[in-house]
């Protein structure tokens, strides 16, 4: 699952076979794709489709300078129909099968010929700030990680939070290194503090959607987290979280939060440009977990959520903070 929306407040959908619907519309129900291969035409469809998606995008992408703008909705474009191309197909063999063929394409676009508008205006992006291949490919991996589970209707996925951080390494951190590497920071300590970033905003994520997960037949808590506090997978069936439960939340969001204090430092040490989107995404993963905390780490009975003016407050402590904080960092 695509983790760009700390504060994400809408409701999914669910299909009649099981399969959970994207959170939102599909990247192709927003915006007519292009006809044609024309590099103008494939940049503005990735704008309509970042514009139009959810609107932490919109205002995280005018907390950057608008030079890097196009390039972020490239990369979300891509991110978006990785996921959604899972997500939104009929049965997981359409989804393996739509995944094999978008993996086809990055390779192509990887090797200089994109046959895909979004894949058109990625090629830009990857050649302008000379990207990798890998991070995008990592993205892909996870999606087909999580269909390969869907297709054998494995509900607990992960057996130990060790093999639940090698899912978030690259269903998450690929996120925060191309943003990073787009300003040409590749310093291994600070991609770090931004892996530490994106895990938290990823685990954050599945501990606010226990339920709606559950209905999907995922359970992304780790077997030997389940065990320890004696919670059977079936208790996630339940209108309200067991005291067992809620403990066990307690401890996963109490997780969750220190990979927000190892990032932190990335606030003042990541170049200029970048600082306020990253306060935003911090202040935002933070207020999820104490969404969480608030409702008692009960996120069968109602789904946590932050409201519209704490959202904005975010954003605006977002510009104050890096403002008024003496520059330690790159320019």
């Amino acid at each position: 699952m695509f983790v760009a929306d700390p504060v994400q407040t809408s409701v999914s959908s669910h299909r009649p076979d099981g399969r959970m619907a994207a959170r939102d519309p599909a990247p192709w129900r927003l915006a007519a794709l292009p006809q044609t291969l024309d590099v103008p035409a494939a940049r503005a469809y990735c704008r309509q489709v970042a514009a139009r998606h959810y609107e932490n995008f919109s205002v995280a992408t005018c907390l950057v300078p608008a030079r890097l703008r196009q390039h972020l909705a490239n990369v979300y474009a891509f991110a978006r129909w990785s996921d959604d191309l899972a997500d939104e197909a009929a049965s997981s063999a359409e989804a393996a099968t739509a995944l094999a063929e978008w993996r086809r394409g990055l390779e192509a676009c990887g090797a200089g010929r994109p046959d895909h508008p979004v894949y058109v205006a990625l090629a830009d992006t990857i050649r302008e700030a000379v990207l990798p291949i890998e991070p995008f490919s990592d993205l892909i991996s996870a999606f087909e990680e999580d269909q390969a589970f869907d297709e054998a209707a494995v509900a607990i996925r992960y057996p130990t939070r060790t093999s639940l951080l090698s899912y978030c390494r690259r269903s998450a951190n690929p996120v925060g290194r191309i943003v990073l590497a787009l300003e040409g920071c590749r310093d291994e300590r600070l991609v770090a503090m931004s892996d530490a970033i994106c895990t938290g905003l990823q685990l954050v994520n599945f501990w606010q959607d226990l339920r709606r997960d559950r209905r999907a037949g995922r359970i992304y808590i780790p077997a030997e987290d389940l065990t320890r506090y004696r919670v059977d997978a079936n208790a996630l069936d339940a209108a309200r979280a067991s005291p067992q439960l809620q403990a066990l939340m307690s401890d996963e969001v109490a997780w969750a939060r220190s990979f927000f204090e190892i990032g932190a430092p990335l606030q003042q040490l990541a170049p200029r440009s970048l600082r306020p989107a990253i306060e935003l995404f911090i202040a935002g993963g933070r207020a999820v977990a104490e969404a969480i905390e608030r409702c008692g780490y009960d996120t069968l009975a109602a789904r946590p959520t932050v409201s519209r003016w704490r959202k904005a407050a975010l954003t605006a402590q977002a510009w104050w903070r890096v403002l008024t904080t003496p520059d330690r960092g790159r320019p």
